[in-house]
C-alpha cells in the first residue's frame, strides 16, 4: 500500500467531513461528539474548513482517498502554550492494522517536536480501546488518569484514560 501523509488544507473540508461522519458512526465510543449532533450542524463544511486552518490536522491518503486523520491543537494562552492535545484520531476500518495510525501519530509527534517551548502532548482514549492505548504506549505516552463514566454511548457508560507524552 502506498500511503501519503500530509497536513490537510481548508479546501479538503469535504473529505475530512465525510471521514468524520464515518468515524462517528463506526466508533461512537471514540469521540465526545455524536453522529446525531454532527449531522444537525449548520454549514458543517465551513466549520471544518476553519478548523483545518486553525489546528494542525494530518491526513493519510491512499491515492485521492482520505483513510485516516489526526489533529493537534496547541494551548493558546501564556499559561498553556507549553502543551497541546491530540484529537479526532481515526483510521477507516479497511486500513486498520496496516500502520496508518502509527504513521499519523509519528507525523504529528514529529511536527510537535519542531515547535518551540512545547513540553507535552495529551490524548484521551476510551479505556476499552486497547489497540489505540497500545499504540500510544509504544510512542512513550503514559496514563496519568482514569476517568470513570466519561462518556455515555448507546445506553452504556464508558471510561476514558488520559495519557501524556513529555517531549
Amino acid at each position: 500500500m502506498k500511503m501519503d501523509i500530509r497536513r490537510m488544507r481548508a479546501d479538503e473540508a469535504k473529505d475530512y467531513w465525510e471521514l468524520r461522519l464515518e468515524a462517528l458512526q463506526n466508533n461512537p465510543e471514540a469521540f465526545a461528539s455524536s453522529y446525531e449532533e454532527a449531522v444537525e450542524r449548520q454549514n458543517p463544511l465551513e466549520g471544518v474548513a476553519t478548523n483545518l486552518e486553525r489546528a494542525v490536522t494530518f491526513g493519510a491518503y491512499e491515492g485521492d482517498r482520505l483513510i485516516g486523520v489526526i489533529t493537534f491543537v496547541r494551548g493558546s494562552g501564556l499559561k498553556t502554550k507549553h502543551k497541546g492535545d491530540l484529537f479526532a484520531v481515526y483510521v477507516t476500518p479497511d486500513y486498520r492494522g496496516k500502520g496508518v495510525g502509527k504513521a499519523l501519530l509519528k507525523e504529528a509527534i514529529d511536527h510537535v517536536k519542531g515547535l518551540s517551548e512545547l513540553v507535552k502532548i495529551n490524548i484521551s482514549v476510551a479505556s476499552v480501546n486497547k489497540t489505540a492505548k497500545q499504540l500510544y504506549h509504544s510512542f512513550g505516552f503514559k496514563t496519568y488518569a482514569h476517568e470513570e463514566k466519561a462518556l455515555y454511548v448507546n445506553g452504556e457508560f464508558l471510561d476514558e484514560d488520559h495519557m501524556v507524552l513529555f517531549l
